[in-house]
Order: C-alpha cells, then structure tokens, then sequence
C-alpha cells in the first residue's frame, strides 16, 4: 500500500517502522511543521490515509482525505462531537472510514468483554463502578478516548448513570472516568467494581506501541476496496 502519515509523532513514527517492516510504501509525512503539503495528496497517488494528530486538527484531516477519495484510518481523540459529520462526509462521498480510539487487538478484546461484565454487574447494586486510565506526559487529551469508549461500553448496560465524567468521585449519577499522566506510560486502563466485602477489576496495560501500530496498519490493509464507516468491531468481527 501507499500510506500517507498524518500525524508524525510518537505514534506516526511507530506505525511507519510497522508498516515498511510489512513491505508497504510511506509516500508522505505530514506533521505541524508542513500541514499545507497534505494537498498534494489525492486518490490518484494515495491508497490509504493513517491519521493520529490533535484534537483541533483531526476532522479537518479527515474531511480532506474523504473529499479527495482517500480512504483514511484514524485514532485521534477528542474530536468527536464531529464523527457524524464525518460519516455524513463518508457517505455523501462514497468514501471509506475507519476510526478507533485504540487500535491494539487487547484492547479491542478488553472492550468486548468490558462491555460483557458491565451486562452481569449492574444487577449487583452493591457494587460501585469506576474507571482510571494513566497514560505518558505527552497526552493532550482527558479523558483517553480509550477510557471514554470503555465508559460507553459500561453505560450501554447501567441505564442509571446519566454519563460519564472527569474526574469528580463525588457525582454519583455519572461514571467517573480518573486520568493520570506519569512518565513513559505507554496506556493502562482499569474497570473497578468495589463493593464494602471486595472488589473485581478488569483491566489493560500496555507495554509498547506496537500493538496500536499493528492494529492500525492492518485497519489500512482491511478498508482497501471498502466504502463505508467501520471500526475494530468490524474488523475483529466481535
């Protein structure tokens, strides 16, 4: 394939290494020092777009790659009070999108059975849930999407919780989401079920990059000749 890199940083680096050691084609890197160059790319030069940036860059990246007939892959977090622009986007242009919070098949597994747990604790009313997540300094954005998408998971079955919040033990009618940022922490997220007798825990931790690479390399070479919007969901088959 020929993948151009949005987004050149710790992670855009990892995915590169990833995807020449699978014998594809890195065409372009585009980072915060060379954002106009990202107009050079079109359908006719570009097989796939990899897009990990910021918040305030991601669906603008996006809607680029749509428009021009780029299929394009994302994980940035924090944009996504615009993903139905984005699918409206995808449609109106016949287009392929693929976005995760979190490409790694661990965590895409933690998810699955995050989700299963959530479905047999809410019956257990003397069990409080929360969430934390610890991720490195560099992290912009908290929540991570990956401790917001294993919020919904939960939420999905505790129709008595009105949401999710950041940080604030105290309110108990949302899912308190805790963030932590440490040094060269690379991603830990843990679901807690504790009650006054004790206490049941679900959690990831990630050890390296490779596996968020892995996943989205992958993603990549699974849109090819697809239209629509998709996830891990529909690529893992879970």
């Amino acid at each position: 394939m020929k993948i151009l890199l949005i987004g050149y940083g710790k992670m855009g680096k990892t995915i590169e290494q990833t995807a020449l050691a699978k014998g594809h084609q890195i065409i372009g890197k585009i980072d915060h020092s060379n954002t106009q160059e990202l107009r050079k790319y079109t359908a006719a030069n570009t097989d796939v777009a990899i897009e990990f940036t910021h918040p305030e860059s991601a669906f603008s990246n996006i809607s680029y790659c749509l428009t021009q007939g780029i299929p394009v892959v994302s994980g940035s977090t924090g944009w996504l009070d615009k993903y139905e622009q984005a699918e409206a986007l995808c449609a109106e242009n016949k287009g392929a999108f693929f976005y995760a919070s979190n490409f790694s098949v661990g965590v895409n597994l933690f998810f699955h059975f995050n989700e299963y747990i959530a479905s047999k604790m809410k019956d257990y009313k003397e069990y409080s849930v929360a969430i934390r997540e610890v991720h490195h300094l560099q992290k912009v954005d908290k929540p991570s999407g990956t401790g917001i998408t294993t919020a919904e998971g939960i939420l999905s079955s505790y129709k008595d919780l009105s949401g999710w919040v950041s940080d604030n033990p105290e309110e108990k009618t949302k899912l308190n989401i805790a963030s932590e940022r440490e040094p060269d922490v690379v991603g830990t997220h843990i679901v807690t079920y504790s009650s006054e007798v004790d206490k049941i825990e679900l959690g990831h931790i990630a050890h390296t990059r490779a596996g968020f690479a892995e996943g989205a390399v992958m993603a990549a070479a699974w849109l090819q000749g697809r239209q629509g919007v998709y996830g891990m969901k529909d690529m893992l088959n879970l």
